[in-house]
Order: structure tokens, then C-alpha cells, then sequence
């Protein structure tokens, strides 16, 4: 089942030599914007999606070089049908809602206004054991590893065709679709064996699409995860506040440098968001097979664990909308497409 996808060529082994160094040390190398410029250059045939939306939105700018928000044209008036201030009304009025079953149909409720969707058991016991068997499998071959970070393998079904299926899995993206009202297109999984322990953000500045709101997320539980061993905790209704991009906040860089403290800045600024905002912490306890799908702009991140060395295993997908431009607000960068 297992396949590195690749293997004997020699530009795509120099290539996941220079992600891999570039993800692992994550110091001042990350931090100049010439180092993606060069990436770039080397993978231009994963930008041709970047290229095709540069000319269907009007974006006067070479695909290799940086791009963030002030590099758009004023914020479209287009964005997902369930948001807005009809959205509820919409959703109940859909004929597709009735495709759903009741449970479903219910927990797509929670939508318009909470920003997130829980599906309780939505894989089996035999899904999840697979998943994790050939994760545990795929470390212990070293075809995959975990990225600078130490807690995240990054695109593991990119070697594996039975992770490919489930990341694939049309329980999840029939959902995705129906939220976001268009077909959604895979673009990354991210693999915990822990808690992230991360800090409260929104997806969207780092995967950030024009127009806003055409990314969706869902993270799969693959062991019970409770208060102890770092569970996902989600704010909701944060979905509704206004995206906190390059220019909502004072990041520190420049033309030719991403700021040192640039993330460090952007959560203390979420941080006054939610103050501001009044959106208090919910926790997501789950069982394995559980599924939380969540909006492109809900802030969440991961309780910190009882102990450092508590298991959390759990894998997340990010999907785009196939027809709009995807780019990596906080690293500049038009996001690179599988075909």
C-alpha cells in the first residue's frame, strides 16, 4: 500500500532535501523571502494553479516572487454562501441539506453561526487502527518524519495510498463541499502522535485564499482525547470576526525579510481579539473516529498537555475550493498544487 511518491529522481530528492531543511530549521533561513523565490523556481509546475488564479483574479505579479493581501485587488464581494447574515436561513432552505441524515443535517446547523460541524463517529474502529498502523509504519521506514516543529508529519499521504483514500474520504469532503458551496480540493494532511500545544490562531494566515473563506478544515481523532492529553480547543463563533492578515497587524518585515517575531506578534494580536470579542475557549473531547470540521476563520489551536510525553494521535486535512487562489499569508508565498 505504501509508496513514496518521487523515488529516482534526482531534481525531486534535491527538492525534498531543501523543504526538508527549510522546515526543520526554522531560524533565519525561513525568514528570507529569496529562499522561496528559489523553491519556487524549482517547482513551477506545482504553481500552475497559482497562475491560472493570477489571471482570473487579476493579479499583476510574477508567481515566483512574494505575495499577501496587499498584493490583491480590493477584497471581492464574492465568498461562501453560509456566510453572511442569512446563512441559517440559506442552510434550512438548501434541497442538498436533505442528502444528509438527520444527525447530520443537525450537526450542519451549528454552522452559520458557531463556525464548526462535530460528527461523532464518523469512522470506524478498523478505519482508525489502519491509520495509525501505517503511520507507525511510515516512521519506522523513515519515509516520513516530523517537520521543525517536532510534533507534525507533514503530507503523509503522499506516500501511502491507503492514507490517500481516507484523506480523500467522501464523508468528509461531500460536507466540505456542501458548506463551502463549491468542489473542495485536498492540499495538505498533518499528522499528530501529540497535542500541537499551539497557540490560538486562524487558519487563514497560513492558508489563505481570494477571495476569504475558501478553505476548510477537519481533524480526525485517532485515540480518546480528553482535557489531559492536549485537546483541540475552538472558539466558537470567532468564525465572524474580520481576518487578522499582514496588514491588520504590525508583523515586522519587509521586503526582503518575513519579521523574526512576526507569529509571536500575530498571537498576541488574536489574543486581543478574543478578549475583545468575548469568545470563550471550548474544548473538543473526542472519542476515535470523531471528526470536527471547522471554518477558514475559526480561531483554535491545542490545550497544553497534563504530561510531555501523553499520546494525542490525530490527523487533519485542509482543503481549498478548486476555483480560487490559495496563497501562505504569513510566509508570502503562493501555495504549491499537487496535480
Amino acid at each position: 500500500m505504501r509508496r513514496e511518491t518521487g523515488s529516482g529522481h534526482g531534481k525531486a530528492r534535491y527538492l525534498r532535501c531543501v523543504r526538508k531543511f527549510l522546515d526543520r530549521y526554522y531560524g533565519r533561513l525561513r525568514k528570507i523571502k529569496a529562499n522561496y523565490v528559489l523553491l519556487n523556481l524549482f517547482n513551477l509546475k506545482r504553481l500552475s494553479h497559482a497562475r491560472r488564479m493570477y489571471r482570473k483574479y487579476g493579479v499583476k505579479r510574477n508567481v515566483l516572487l512574494p505575495i499577501n493581501s496587499t498584493h490583491l485587488p480590493k477584497e471581492s464581494m464574492d465568498k461562501p454562501w453560509l456566510d453572511g447574515s442569512e446563512a441559517t436561513q440559506r442552510l434550512l432552505a438548501s434541497p442538498d441539506l436533505n442528502r444528509f441524515d438527520s444527525a447530520t443535517q443537525e450537526a450542519l446547523k451549528r454552522w452559520p453561526e458557531q463556525g464548526y460541524v462535530v460528527l461523532r463517529g464518523l469512522f470506524r474502529p478498523d478505519e482508525v487502527e489502519a491509520i495509525n498502523a501505517e503511520i507507525d509504519g511510515l516512521i519506522r521506514d523513515k519515509v516520513v518524519d516530523f517537520n521543525f516543529t517536532g510534533r507534525k508529519i507533514m503530507f503523509a499521504f503522499r506516500h501511502s495510498a491507503l492514507l490517500r483514500r481516507y484523506v480523500h474520504d467522501r464523508r468528509i469532503l461531500d460536507l466540505m463541499d456542501f458548506l463551502l458551496g463549491r468542489k473542495v480540493r485536498v492540499f495538505q494532511s498533518i499528522n499528530f502522535l501529540t497535542g500541537s500545544e499551539q497557540h490560538a490562531h486562524s487558519d487563514s494566515i497560513h492558508m489563505t485564499t481570494y477571495p476569504l473563506g475558501y478553505m476548510i478544515a477537519a481533524w480526525i481523532a485517532l485515540e480518546p482525547v480528553n482535557g489531559e492529553n492536549g485537546c483541540l480547543v475552538y472558539h466558537p463563533g470567532s468564525h465572524r470576526l474580520p481576518y487578522l492578515l499582514n496588514d491588520g497587524y504590525d508583523h515586522g518585515g519587509n521586503r526582503f525579510v518575513i519579521g523574526e517575531e512576526a507569529y509571536a506578534r500575530y498571537e498576541h494580536a488574536i489574543d486581543e481579539a478574543i478578549k475583545q470579542g468575548g469568545f470563550p475557549a471550548t474544548e473538543f473531547h473526542a472519542q476515535p473516529g470523531d471528526v470536527l470540521l471547522w471554518h477558514a476563520n475559526l480561531l483554535h489551536g491545542g490545550k497544553k498537555m497534563a504530561r510531555a510525553d501523553a499520546s494525542r494521535k490525530s490527523m487533519v486535512i485542509h482543503c481549498f475550493a478548486e476555483d480560487v487562489l490559495c496563497y501562505h499569508e504569513l510566509t508570502q508565498r503562493a501555495a504549491m498544487m499537487e496535480r
